[in-house]
Protein backbone atom coordinates (compact mmCIF):
# COMPACT_ATOMS: atom_id res chain seq x y z
CA UNK A 1 0.00 0.00 0.00
CA UNK A 2 1.52 3.33 -1.00
CA UNK A 3 2.19 6.06 1.50
CA UNK A 4 -0.20 8.96 1.11
CA UNK A 5 0.64 12.42 -0.12
CA UNK A 6 -0.62 14.99 2.32
CA UNK A 7 -3.15 17.49 1.01
CA UNK A 8 -0.34 20.01 1.03
CA UNK A 9 3.20 18.97 0.21
CA UNK A 10 4.80 20.86 3.05
CA UNK A 11 8.09 19.22 2.12
CA UNK A 12 8.28 21.47 -0.93
CA UNK A 13 10.79 23.83 0.65
CA UNK A 14 11.60 26.87 -1.43
CA UNK A 15 15.24 27.31 -2.27
CA UNK A 16 16.50 30.68 -3.36
CA UNK A 17 14.49 30.44 -6.53
CA UNK A 18 14.03 33.72 -8.31
CA UNK A 19 10.61 35.04 -9.26
CA UNK A 20 9.43 35.20 -12.84
CA UNK A 21 10.53 31.68 -13.74
CA UNK A 22 8.34 29.65 -16.07
CA UNK A 23 8.10 26.06 -17.23
CA UNK A 24 11.07 25.12 -19.41
CA UNK A 25 13.32 27.96 -18.21
CA UNK A 26 16.75 26.95 -16.99
CA UNK A 27 17.51 26.87 -13.27
CA UNK A 28 20.62 26.07 -11.28
CA UNK A 29 19.37 25.31 -7.79
CA UNK A 30 16.99 22.64 -6.48
CA UNK A 31 13.83 24.18 -5.11
CA UNK A 32 10.21 25.03 -5.65
CA UNK A 33 8.12 28.14 -6.24
CA UNK A 34 4.54 28.99 -7.15
CA UNK A 35 4.21 29.78 -10.84
CA UNK A 36 0.67 31.00 -10.19
CA UNK A 37 -2.28 30.19 -7.91
CA UNK A 38 -2.80 26.74 -9.50
CA UNK A 39 0.74 25.54 -10.31
CA UNK A 40 4.09 25.07 -8.63
CA UNK A 41 7.47 24.84 -10.36
CA UNK A 42 10.29 22.48 -9.36
CA UNK A 43 13.86 22.82 -10.55
CA UNK A 44 14.68 19.34 -11.95
CA UNK A 45 17.85 18.60 -13.89
CA UNK A 46 18.50 22.30 -14.54
CA UNK A 47 15.01 23.08 -15.84
CA UNK A 48 11.77 24.36 -14.28
CA UNK A 49 9.02 21.71 -14.42
CA UNK A 50 5.36 22.63 -13.85
CA UNK A 51 3.51 20.76 -11.07
CA UNK A 52 -0.29 21.15 -11.09
CA UNK A 53 -1.93 22.05 -7.75
CA UNK A 54 -5.54 21.31 -8.78
CA UNK A 55 -6.92 21.10 -5.22
CA UNK A 56 -8.98 23.98 -3.84
CA UNK A 57 -6.02 25.51 -1.97
CA UNK A 58 -3.87 25.64 -5.13
CA UNK A 59 -0.26 26.74 -4.69
CA UNK A 60 0.69 28.96 -1.77
CA UNK A 61 3.89 30.27 -0.22
CA UNK A 62 4.25 30.85 3.50
CA UNK A 63 7.68 32.19 4.44
CA UNK A 64 10.06 29.74 2.73
CA UNK A 65 7.60 26.86 2.27
CA UNK A 66 5.67 26.14 -0.92
CA UNK A 67 2.42 24.20 -0.44
CA UNK A 68 0.77 22.50 -3.41
CA UNK A 69 -2.73 21.04 -2.96
CA UNK A 70 -2.67 17.93 -5.16
CA UNK A 71 -6.09 16.57 -4.15
CA UNK A 72 -7.57 17.25 -7.60
CA UNK A 73 -4.57 16.14 -9.66
CA UNK A 74 -5.03 13.67 -12.50
CA UNK A 75 -3.21 10.66 -13.94
CA UNK A 76 -0.50 12.01 -16.24
CA UNK A 77 0.12 15.17 -14.18
CA UNK A 78 3.70 15.88 -13.13
CA UNK A 79 4.51 15.29 -9.46
CA UNK A 80 7.34 16.53 -7.26
CA UNK A 81 10.52 14.60 -6.56
CA UNK A 82 9.53 14.78 -2.87
CA UNK A 83 6.30 12.88 -3.74
CA UNK A 84 8.06 9.97 -5.47
CA UNK A 85 6.63 6.61 -4.34
CA UNK A 86 3.69 8.23 -2.55
CA UNK A 87 0.03 8.14 -3.52
CA UNK A 88 -3.34 9.79 -3.28
CA UNK A 89 -6.97 9.13 -4.14
CA UNK A 90 -8.52 10.61 -7.25
CA UNK A 91 -10.92 13.49 -6.63
CA UNK A 92 -13.84 11.12 -7.36
CA UNK A 93 -12.51 8.62 -4.81
CA UNK A 94 -12.67 5.74 -7.28
CA UNK A 95 -8.96 5.16 -7.97
CA UNK A 96 -5.46 5.61 -6.57
CA UNK A 97 -2.64 7.58 -8.12
CA UNK A 98 1.04 7.02 -7.33
CA UNK A 99 3.93 9.32 -8.17
CA UNK A 100 6.31 7.31 -10.38
CA UNK A 101 9.25 8.80 -12.24
CA UNK A 102 7.82 12.28 -11.78
CA UNK A 103 4.33 11.51 -13.13
CA UNK A 104 1.08 10.49 -11.42
CA UNK A 105 0.04 7.01 -12.57
CA UNK A 106 -3.31 5.36 -11.84
CA UNK A 107 -2.50 2.18 -9.95
CA UNK A 108 -5.88 0.85 -8.79
CA UNK A 109 -9.59 1.18 -9.41
CA UNK A 110 -11.71 1.24 -6.25
CA UNK A 111 -15.32 1.29 -5.17
CA UNK A 112 -14.08 3.82 -2.63
CA UNK A 113 -10.70 5.33 -1.82
CA UNK A 114 -9.66 7.02 1.40
CA UNK A 115 -6.56 8.16 3.22
CA UNK A 116 -5.86 7.10 6.79
CA UNK A 117 -2.74 8.61 8.31
CA UNK A 118 -0.09 8.07 5.66
CA UNK A 119 -1.83 5.11 3.95
CA UNK A 120 -4.03 5.14 0.86
CA UNK A 121 -6.87 2.63 1.26
CA UNK A 122 -8.56 1.35 -1.90
CA UNK A 123 -11.70 -0.76 -1.39
CA UNK A 124 -12.22 -3.15 -4.34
Amino acid sequence: MPRALPIFLAALALGSACGGAKEGDSCNQNGFLCADAANALECKAGQWVKLPCRGSAGCTRTNDVIKCDMTGDLAGDNCASTAEGKGLCTAAGTATLDCRSGVLVQTNTCSSCSVSGDQVICQP
